[in-house]
């Protein structure tokens, strides 16, 4: 179905239950789901200690990797390890972390995931102050002259994409709005009428 859809990626939630309270998957469900996917793969780590890992997410298939600020102690050599594996690097901002941390690194990034809700569970509610956020990031981005997109995840829907996009998203994540839909190839082509460059 989504490779059918016009959806431009799938966005794969990576969670260690130490990071954040709940599990998901691994490597071989990436690897799995590489071999049937015909969009490019945007892994998102909600892990603590990404780098130790970044080699073995290349070959499963990750096409885009994003880590989080939060869980990154050497960020900057993170983001290069990740660009020399061949991979789109991104960095992702929960709800509490101001963008200016992202100062003095977001020029070298291809992507900013901004957490639209607390990470770790699907189908929490939209925390309003994300297009604040979005203003701010877009902000620095050109002010920097820098090229990264702004992705948003979490609690996005079909009332509220347009606004996103207006404020200056290009990235929509919309799991539970998709998948919970009776029609998800439907929910997908109106949230693409929310005119985002890509959606995941």
């Amino acid at each position: 179905m989504v490779n059918n859809s016009r959806a431009d990626w799938f966005h794969l939630d990576v969670m260690d239950g130490v990071f954040v309270p709940n599990i998901t998957f691994g490597f071989q469900i990436i690897n799995v789901i590489n071999q049937y996917a015909q969009k490019p793969l945007d892994v998102h780590l909600m892990i603590v200690q990404p780098e130790r890992y970044l080699e073995q997410f290349k070959k499963a298939g990750a096409d885009i990797l994003s880590i989080h600020y939060e869980a990154s102690t050497h960020l900057h050599r993170s983001i290069y390890a990740i660009k020399d594996l061949g991979m789109q690097a991104g960095v992702v901002l929960n709800p509490h972390t101001h963008v200016s941390v992202l100062e003095d690194i977001i020029s070298d990034l291809d992507l900013v995931l901004l957490m639209s809700v607390n990470p770790g569970f699907g189908g929490q509610k939209f925390i309003d102050n994300t297009y604040h956020k979005i203003t701010q990031l877009k902000e620095l981005i050109l002010r920097k002259n820098a090229h990264a997109l702004i992705e948003i995840d979490g609690g996005v829907t079909l009332d509220n994409a347009p606004k996103l996009v207006n404020a200056g998203a290009d990235v929509l994540v919309a799991g539970n709005t998709i998948f919970s839909s009776d029609d998800p190839v439907k929910t997908i082509e109106l949230l693409k009428e929310s005119s985002p460059l890509y959606s995941a």
